[in-house]
């Protein structure tokens, strides 16, 4: 199920089961994961595009896998808040995934992780090599991040 209201989603999410955060690209897919207290985010792989089916069934390796029990897709908005192509290939993604799968989906404002994931792997000293190798999971980690502080915030509300 897809899920626009962050509230929702995490009201949706049994305990102590692991979130996972993807980073879309047109040619990767970034994957985090958590812990299953919800308060670390992973980088954990990337998966190399290459026909929807064939991603998926990597994704859902590894949602098996991990016992993944939500999916928080980085929403890569324009820098004014409004949503062009990617935003749509995302939603699009995120519908197809919600009909073969019975997972919690939401989204997450992803701006500035590619560059913040960026930041941290250049102050880390990392290789231009590796850097190109890392930084969509590392980017994921980033979006799973914002989405794991948010759902501790929730949670202390309460």
């Amino acid at each position: 199920m897809i899920f626009d209201d962050f509230e929702a989603f995490a009201a949706s999410l049994p305990p102590m089961r692991a979130l996972a955060g993807l980073d879309l690209g047109d040619k990767t897919i970034g994957v985090a994961v958590s812990d299953v207290m919800r308060g670390v985010a992973s980088p954990l792989e990337t998966i190399r595009r290459k026909k929807y089916t064939l991603d998926a069934a990597r994704l859902s390796e590894l949602v098996a896998e991990r016992k993944i029990c939500g999916l928080v897709l980085g929403l890569p908005r324009n820098m004014d808040g409004s949503e062009g192509p990617r935003c749509q290939k995302t939603r699009a993604f995120a519908r197809n995934y919600a009909r073969e799968h019975e997972i919690a989906i939401t989204f997450w404002d992803e701006r500035l992780s590619t560059v913040a994931a960026e930041r941290a792997l250049l102050e880390a000293d990392t290789t231009r090599k590796r850097r190109a190798e890392v930084i969509d999971h590392v980017a994921a980690a980033y979006i799973l991040q914002g989405a794991l502080d948010r759902l501790r915030h929730l949670s202390s509300e309460g």
